[in-house]
């Protein structure tokens, strides 16, 4: 079973958030580095770009796939992880530290209020490791 740490709010699509103040930290979950298996490349295309939760802010690069990079929340990305271009695999090897992805300055701190928590989070997982 994947690390789901209970501090953190998730996304459907696997996006993990953690809010300090106003900025929310995100990154990949553990659940999706084990699913994507090595990360080769990450790039966030939206710096200092206003951005809406559920919109494709960058892209993951696996060797097995490429996948779309979501915003678990509004507002202005505001840093991304610049030692990802260099360290991609910091996704795989510590997806809820030196592997975060973005830090998005909230426009709406309301919407926190609809992502999982590390319960419905874990269920979500649960249902999709069976299928």
């Amino acid at each position: 079973m994947p690390n789901i740490p209970a501090d953190l709010k998730y996304t459907k699509t696997h996006e993990w958030v953690r809010v300090e103040g106003d900025v929310a930290t995100s990154g990949i979950t553990d659940f999706a580095q084990q699913e994507l298996s090595d990360i080769v490349y990450v790039e966030v295309t939206t710096l200092n770009a206003t951005v809406k939760c559920e919109d494709p802010i960058g892209t993951i690069e696996a060797v097995k796939a490429v996948t779309d990079y979501y915003a678990a929340v509004s507002g202005e990305v505001i840093e991304a992880n610049e030692s990802l271009k260099d360290e991609a695999q910091k996704c795989n090897q510590d997806p809820y530290g030196k592997g975060w992805i973005v830090k998005i300055r909230l426009s709406d701190p309301s919407e926190l209020d609809g992502l999982l928590d590390a319960a419905a989070y874990t269920d979500l997982v649960a249902r999709s490791e069976h299928h």
